[in-house]
């Protein structure tokens, strides 16, 4: 039955984990009024806790994840990729019966792997990748409108109920996402290419740059261009949440970072050679590329 509109998905919504894309949620929430009626925030940070009060993020805030759960309609896990299995170890035996569990990990093998067995059979789960974020963290990191045209990849499994997927859904769609379905797999090579080889490529390039000489490390910080500016903003992105996501995603990232180490050797030998013809159908495959992202409004 879907949710009526202008109700309230859920009764409770607890968000685990309130930085950059669990405030977000509940910023949201806050605006829209429909997506629960009642809004919880856990951390293991009671400074985190103070600040998510202080800031009128949700209904309560507590380092109780156990109490807080056992309240919840539904429960959202917005912890780091590595932290999933553990959190849903302690969460998930003290949640009601009939309540939903979804997450937004950037990887869904790994993390689906890490909570399978904490799960129950009276609680359905909901794997969800809401693809938005900024190089920013923590609960002040949070905007309303994060999640407005963005995709959320939702990689349903046989626990989950279609009731607890047109519930998600309607979540994420009244955060202004769009949506789309596929299996856990086809998501983690998907992202491996649109956004953690990135990251990787980002993090590298920056540690490249850092290696320099002297004379002209200094010249690349005055200097930084745009293309170079763009990298570092990147690589501002949390390390402990990267690392996490290049573990987890390993298998998909090392093929693409093999595929993209053989495109990048090839782009050395036309440059070696005077390829012309070569490097220009390079640059107008990358602006046609470009220009597909911002007819999908995605730039």
């Amino acid at each position: 039955m879907a949710c009526p509109a202008g109700a309230p998905v859920f009764g409770t919504l607890v968000v685990v984990g309130p930085g950059l894309i669990g405030s977000s949620v509940l910023r949201r929430a806050r605006a829209r009024g429909d997506l629960a009626h009642r809004l919880i925030a856990v951390d293991s940070s009671e400074q985190v806790c103070a600040r998510v009060r202080e800031l009128g993020l949700a209904d309560d805030a507590t380092t109780d994840a156990v109490a807080a759960v056992a309240q919840a309609d539904c429960v959202m896990l917005c912890v780091p990729v590595g932290a999933m299995g553990a959190v849903a170890a302690t969460v998930v035996p003290a949640m009601k019966s009939g309540a939903v569990l979804t997450d937004v990990g950037s990887t869904k093998v790994s993390v689906i792997e890490a909570i399978t067995p904490s799960l129950r059979a009276d609680i359905a789960y909901v794997p969800a990748h809401p693809m938005a974020g900024t190089e920013f963290s923590g609960p002040d990191a949070g905007l309303v409108d994060l999640f407005e045209d963005r995709w959320c990849l939702l990689t349903p499994l046989e626990c989950t109920t279609r009731q607890s997927l047109r519930d998600i859904r309607t979540l994420w769609e009244r955060c202004g996402a769009r949506l789309r379905e596929m299996t856990p797999s086809h998501h983690d090579r998907v992202c491996a290419i649109v956004s953690h080889l990135p990251h990787l490529l980002a993090f590298t390039i920056c540690g490249t740059a850092d290696n320099l000489a002297g004379e002209t490390r200094s010249e690349v910080l005055d200097f930084a261009a745009s293309g170079f500016r763009d990298f570092t903003r990147i690589a501002a992105s949390d390390p402990i949440m990267w690392r996490d996501i290049f573990l987890a995603n390993k298998v998909a990232l090392l093929e693409m970072l093999g595929r993209f180490m053989e495109d990048a050797k090839a782009m050395g030998q036309a440059i070696e050679n005077g390829d012309t013809a070569y490097i220009v159908s390079r640059i107008e495959q990358g602006r046609a590329i470009r220009k597909s992202l911002k007819e999908n409004r995605q730039a």
